[in-house]
């Protein structure tokens, strides 16, 4: 008997009824939505726990959205990793779990932190297990991630205010050993190396199409779509949803995070809710929807750094030796499009990633007058902005933003040149970061924080460890993923019913 004509009804958002199952075209003990970072750690981690898994990707190939990405992970504590302790930092799991809680902004899950924060050292002595290599190197420059095979860099607000005033200061972006940008593909091969050894069943090209619920509250499996057809897959112990956020569905970003809809070049394979909206559609709560990463990449070199950003009457907004991607989102919060950082010729060097960021100058002067009148900006804005910077930057301060002392230059000395930062022209790239309610195992909450039987989420189909826009660092996505992804494989396969 065909599944087909009884299933048709069913959709990410409405369950299929277990009732309207004429036959299980799939059977496991555990079943995985998605094949990138969080799917393939969760799939790994239920199978070395004796479950029978099952995962399905809608795609021809592993990597999703982390395959893309620069593989970084964020990791301290404990002491410090190698890395850190050979650089000379000796990073505590107080200052990392402080660190973490306030960069997970108003929102900041407490416990999930402090799992993290308790065990990223052992996190990462799995992840070398697992084979991904990381040089024992330390890159001290302001980088957006190295074009080396190089590993420790500085990968978000750590040194600046408000941060570094709570906790103390440490680099914990770790780069996999590969040479040149993108080791995000490294790692999930890596990782989808493990998963064929571990004996994972994968189905590529499958879509999520419905969960299968049986009673009230619980999920008993998965509608998918295979070869054009509607196929039911059944789950004796859970399904773990690790399908991606919501970026490249505009609809959703208009509905929940429109600031968003300001950055023209999402970041993201498939990435279309279908994860979140799956996980609502049997009672589970989306939470800080809101909220995404966006950014320019301004810096390299880190001369930039010492100059400052105006938007469009003139006015500084941000301290700029914080993380590009905090500059970023105070620069969308900006009326207009108009933003411009300003330089002198001693801290002046051209981006070097200019081309992909598509800055460019956009005009230059002997004078900060001249400049102003170029921008045409009002009378006496940009120079009564630059004029007050330098006075305090003269004595090492910065009362308005408190940019640190390091940073602090005066930009005195001709020619003056404003580089064009523009919201509509520059290459601004965003995610989402708001997804399913779910506890540190994994389990997705309902609105009153009650777990749903038999349903689990991670990655960004969960709203994890980054939460917060303005307190987003590099290398908490995949920190999340294969973290909290490896918790919920475990948790999923000890389920019993």
């Amino acid at each position: 008997m065909t599944n087909a004509p009884r299933l048709a009804s069913a959709s990410l958002d409405h369950p299929a009824d277990q009732r309207d199952v004429a036959r299980w075209d799939y059977e496991a003990d555990v079943i995985v939505v998605g094949f990138g970072a969080a799917g393939a750690c969760a799939a790994l981690e239920a199978a070395r726990a004796g479950a029978r898994v099952l995962l399905f990707e809608a795609t021809s190939g592993s990597g999703g959205t982390s395959a893309l990405s620069g593989g970084e992970i964020y990791v301290g504590g404990g002491g410090g990793t190698l890395m850190q302790r050979t650089a000379g930092f000796n990073d505590a799991t107080e200052d990392l779990y402080r660190y973490l809680l306030l960069t997970g902004g108003p929102d900041a899950d407490a416990a999930r932190v402090r799992l993290y924060a308790d065990l990223s050292l052992q996190h990462f002595e799995w992840l070398m297990a697992q084979g991904v290599e990381f040089r024992n190197s330390y890159i001290a420059e302001r980088c957006i991630e190295p074009v080396t095979d190089d590993c420790l860099i500085w990968s978000g607000s750590e040194e600046a205010w408000p941060f570094a005033q709570q906790a103390r200061p440490a680099p914990r972006g770790h780069c996999p050993k590969f040479a040149g940008m993108g080791g995000g593909r490294y790692l999930m091969d890596v990782l989808t190396q493990r998963v064929q050894q571990a004996r994972v069943q994968v189905q590529f090209d499958a879509r999520a199409c419905a969960l299968v619920r049986g009673g009230e509250r619980e999920v008993t499996g998965l509608v998918v779509r295979v070869d054009g057809e509607l196929r039911s897959a059944r789950a004796r112990r859970g399904v773990i949803l690790c399908a991606g956020g919501f970026v490249m569905n505009r609809d959703m970003v208009r509905r929940h995070a429109p600031l968003l809809l300001r950055s023209r070049f999402p970041i993201g394979t498939v990435d279309d809710g279908s994860g979140i909206r799956l996980g609502q559609s049997v009672g589970g709560a989306a939470i800080n929807m809101a909220e995404g990463f966006a950014t320019i990449p301004w810096y390299p070199p880190g001369s930039l750094v010492k100059g400052i950003f105006i938007n469009s009457q003139g006015q500084r907004f941000i301290n700029e030796d914080c993380y590009h991607g905090r500059v970023s989102q105070y620069i969308l919060r900006q009326s207009g499009d108009r933003v411009w950082l300003l330089q002198d010729q001693d801290t002046y060097a051209e981006p070097q990633l200019r081309e992909l960021a598509r800055i460019e100058i956009a005009t230059a002067g002997e004078t900060w007058e001249e400049v102003e009148r170029d921008l045409q900006l009002p009378a006496g804005a940009l120079v009564g902005t630059v004029e007050f910077y330098n006075r305090h930057a003269a004595g090492g301060g910065d009362p308005l933003f408190h940019k640190a002392a390091k940073w602090l230059k005066p930009l005195v000395r001709p020619p003056f040149v404003a580089l064009d930062c523009r919201v509509d022209h520059c290459f601004y790239a965003s995610f989402t970061l708001g997804g399913l309610d779910t506890l540190p195992t994994g389990e997705v909450l309902d609105a009153a924080r009650q777990p749903i039987g038999g349903l689990f989420a991670a990655g960004r189909t969960a709203c994890g460890l980054p939460r917060w826009g303005e307190g987003y660092s590099s290398g908490t996505s995949i920190a999340d993923a294969t973290f909290f992804g490896r918790q919920a494989g475990m948790r999923a396969a000890r389920v019993s019913r």
